[in-house]
This record gives C-alpha cells, sequence and structure tokens, in this order.
C-alpha cells in the first residue's frame, strides 16, 4: 500500500502542477505578457532537451552494453564471422551518423531558441552541401548494399557437392524435419497425401523416397556443409538459428534454402559456455498465430563420427509405416491392371 500511496500523491502532484502551469498561461494571455511566457517556455524546453539527450543517450549506453551478451551469442558457423563483420560495420557506420544527426538536432533545438531580439536567416540553397549530404551516403550505401548482396548469394547459392541435406518444413506450430536415405536423394512429396501419420505428404510410388527419414531434432556434422531445404505447409515461417547466424524464411509455396558449415558441437559450446544444459535451437521467429511460442526444435552438432552413427541407426518412413507402404503397392497394383485392361481393349484385333 505504500508504494501505491506514494505514487498517488505523485500522480497527484502532477495534476496539481498541470493546473497550475495552465492557471499561469490564462493569466499571462489576460495581463499581455504571454510574450515573455513563451520565451520561458523556450528556454525550458530548449534546457529538456539537453537534459533528454544526456539521459536519453545514457540509457541507451547503459542498455546496449547490459544487453550485448544477449544479442550477440557465440558464432558456430564459418559464414557467421564474415556476416558479424559485416553487421557491426554497418552499425557502426549508422550509428555514427544517427549520433553525429541527434546530437546536432538536440544541441541546435537549445543554441537557437526563441529570442526576443534575434530573427531567422532565410537559406535558400546550396549547391556544394547538397552534393555533399547526396553523394557521401549514397557511396557508402550502396557499398553495404554490395557487401550484403555478396554474401547473400554466397550462403544461398549452390552449395558443395558433398554437404549434408535436409529438409525443414514449418507448419503452425512446429517443424518437420526430413532426412534423404542411403541414396542421398529427398523423394518427392505431395500435399494431397498429407495426413495425421504422413505429415509431410511422402510419395512412396517415387523410388527415392522409400529410404527417407524423419527425426524429432536436427542433427548435423561438424566441419561439413549442410544445406537446408526450407519450406511452409501453411502460413509464413522463419527459420532462425541464432548461433549458426542462419536467418531464412519458410514461405507457402516456395521453397527456399541456405547453407551453412558448423564448427562447434554441442559440446564443445556447452564447454565454452560453461553450461551443460545448453542445446542449439531452430526458433521461428516470424509470429505466425496463437501457438508461435512453440515452434522449437533442437539442433545437435555431433562430430563426424557420432554423426554416422546416430544417420545409421534410423529408421525410414516406409519402414516405421508398412501399412502405408502397402496401400501405395495396392494402389499402385490396381493402376498397373487398370493401364493393361484398357491396352488389351484398345488393341486391334487379329485378322483370320
Amino acid at each position: 500500500m505504500t508504494a501505491l500511496s506514494i505514487f498517488l500523491v505523485l500522480v497527484l502532484l502532477l495534476v496539481v502542477f498541470g493546473l497550475l502551469f495552465r492557471l499561469q498561461i490564462l493569466t499571462s494571455i489576460f495581463s499581455g505578457s504571454f510574450t515573455r511566457d513563451i520565451g520561458f517556455s523556450n528556454r525550458a524546453n530548449a534546457i529538456l532537451m539537453i537534459v533528454f539527450m544526456v539521459v536519453g543517450g545514457a540509457a541507451f549506453t547503459w542498455s546496449f552494453i547490459d544487453n550485448y551478451d544477449k544479442m550477440n551469442p557465440p558464432i558456430a558457423s564459418i559464414h557467421g564471422h564474415a556476416l558479424e563483420r559485416m553487421f557491426w560495420t554497418t552499425m557502426i557506420i549508422l550509428g555514427i551518423a544517427f549520433a553525429i544527426t541527434q546530437v546536432m538536432l538536440f544541441v541546435f533545438s537549445y543554441k537557437y531558441q526563441h529570442k526576443d531580439n534575434r530573427r531567422a536567416f532565410f537559406f535558400s540553397h546550396n549547391n556544394k552541401i547538397e552534393v555533399i549530404w547526396t553523394l557521401i551516403p549514397a557511396i557508402v550505401m550502396a557499398s553495404l548494399v554490395f557487401a550484403g548482396w555478396k554474401q547473400w548469394t554466397k550462403i544461398t547459392g549452390p552449395a558443395p557437392k558433398d554437404a549434408v541435406v535436409l529438409e525443414v518444413m514449418g507448419k503452425q506450430f512446429n517443424w518437420l524435419v526430413r532426412y534423404p536415405g542411403r541414396d542421398q536423394k529427398l523423394g518427392v512429396v505431395n500435399y494431397r497425401l498429407i495426413d495425421a501419420t504422413n505429415e509431410f505428404g511422402f510419395d512412396l510410388n517415387d523410388k527415392n523416397g522409400l529410404d527417407d527419414f524423419t527425426a524429432g531434432e536436427i542433427h548435423v556434422p561438424k566441419g561439413h556443409p549442410v544445406l537446408l531445404r526450407i519450406r511452409s505447409r501453411d502460413v509464413l515461417h522463419a527459420v532462425y538459428m541464432p548461433h549458426f547466424r542462419v536467418q531464412m524464411y519458410a514461405v507457402p509455396g516456395m521453397p527456399t534454402k541456405f547453407w551453412f558449415t558448423p564448427t562447434k558441437t554441442t559440446d564443445e559450446m556447452r564447454a565454452q559456455l560453461g553450461n551443460p544444459d545448453f542445446k542449439y535451437e531452430l526458433a521461428c521467429n516470424q509470429i505466425c498465430g496463437r501457438g508461435h511460442f512453440a515452434m522449437k526444435l533442437n539442433i545437435v552438432v555431433d562430430e563426424p563420427d557420432d554423426y554416422v552413427a546416430w544417420y545409421a541407426q534410423q529408421k525410414s518412413f516406409a519402414e516405421q509405416n508398412p501399412d502405408i507402404l502397402a496401400s501405395f503397392k495396392e494402389k499402385s497394383d490396381k493402376l498397373v491392371t487398370k493401364e493393361a485392361a484398357a491396352v488389351l481393349t484398345t488393341a486391334p484385333k487379329a485378322s483370320l
């Protein structure tokens, strides 16, 4: 109750000061001294501009330093270091420009506050200034865009031929993961075949899909390129892996991709952070509905030998669901029989 009482007292004091200030303005208007009050108001606002700049700048600096580690988790991929350099280069350039313009804004507001004996100077145009503040930002921004485009084409371009391939599909409200089998080729999927068991929509008539398997978490080998094939089953999602500096949208009807090379196993990152419970995470950072918070998936970075052992233990979707495989074979046999009958029916009869 004490805290509530103090809060109510402060609110009442603010209301009283507000009413007194309005009363002072009304008194000034009726007495004809409103001009002098405008001068006082400008001085007060000018001082508050400087106070706001100092306090706001200090609060921003404290917040930035306090949350730096949360904003910058350790990097665990090769391309992550290049992206980090590009990000901080961009932030430093923009930060310097922001600081200069904002300091000038607040200082000018204080320096050129209203005074009765001073009039503003009308400055119509200056070609040199126009060229300077147009050309320099254009060159800087073009350089940043070019650097970003270069990195973007690299991480979304063709992956190395020996890359581990897996597919990640987002749906409300979880992630599905599919790996190719020993043939290293993902089979065809068909959204018309999706049901409670066949969530990916496996088309088991495709031989490439007979050895594909699903997993409850992502496993990737350290030091080996990994190609993520990404798609969405319903709405817009986003594949976000902060430690690997991976970010790519999962767009309905438009498959996307991203490849990276992990550099630290899960155990190595746990040792580095001193956290035995640490887990790499894939999260959706695009608000996709009421259950958005649940769209998380663990990622395990294994040593190459451990990854091979894990991979060898996995059973294909067809092996785990023999009933579905049997139904596909039955439909395929019926289709073949029907096609054969149609051929016999339409074949010309032998002449006597």
